[in-house]
């Protein structure tokens, strides 16, 4: 969802970027931001919290996140492409689950003005489901694993890994969703291309790369 559908990652780096002022650190870089993406909200905040040596707790840290945040997800968009797939997935009939490591209150607050899109979604897993045992989420596959669980309960099929396609846009998330055995198809942040590397050797030929999702060729895959 975040970074992929919406644009809240942009969101988070400025309100990280605003905690780090504060405190005469910063700024978050892509070279860091890019080992945050897609990771559980503890483990993302204290990776920041260890990287610029802030004088805080997890805790703390996490008060001054929320309340800075509640004031900014309403603003939240989606990205270029992501409402025309959903509107595309769901007129084709093609179960579609989201998947996301935010928390259900971060997911409400997140997509409470975009409810009309978000509802078309057949199966919603959040990051802080008890079903995925502690210390599992991405860039482990559990949270794919239970996503497409639910698909296959909900419509009574019998649907493989292999036969899906994950979307993404954090290298985390796209190790996971290739330990999932799903296809990836992967849209990074503009703005991550520079500090991604090899990214060849991080797909290793279980998916694709694209600028957009504008760019998906849905026919590619009989849809």
């Amino acid at each position: 969802m975040d970074g992929l559908l919406i644009n809240t990652e942009d969101i988070y780096t400025v309100v990280t970027n605003e905690v780090l002022a504060e405190h005469g650190k910063g700024p978050l870089t892509w070279d860091v931001k890019i080992q945050l993406q897609g990771l559980p909200g503890r483990e993302a905040s204290k990776k920041v919290i260890e990287h610029f040596q802030l004088p805080l707790t997890y805790e703390e840290f996490e008060k001054i996140n929320v309340e800075k945040q509640n004031h900014k997800w309403a603003t939240c968009e989606f990205l270029p492409g992501a409402l025309e797939l959903i509107q595309l997935l769901k007129a084709k009939d093609i179960p579609i689950a989201l998947c996301t490591s935010s928390a259900k209150y971060k997911f409400e607050g997140k997509t409470g003005h975009l409810k009309d899109t978000f509802s078309l979604f057949d199966v919603v897993i959040t990051g802080d489901d008890p079903r995925i045992p502690p210390g599992r989420g991405k860039p482990y596959p559990d949270i794919w694993k239970l996503g497409l669980q639910e698909l296959n309960k909900k419509f009574d099929l019998s649907v493989k890994p292999e036969e899906c396609i994950i979307f993404e846009d954090g290298v985390p998330g796209v190790t996971s969703a290739k330990a999932a055995g799903a296809y990836v198809v992967w849209v990074p942040h503009p703005e991550a291309h520079k500090v991604l590397g090899d990214t060849a050797s991080i797909l290793d030929g279980k998916g694709e790369l694209l600028q957009s999702l504008e760019l998906f060729n849905s026919t590619k895959f009989g849809l």
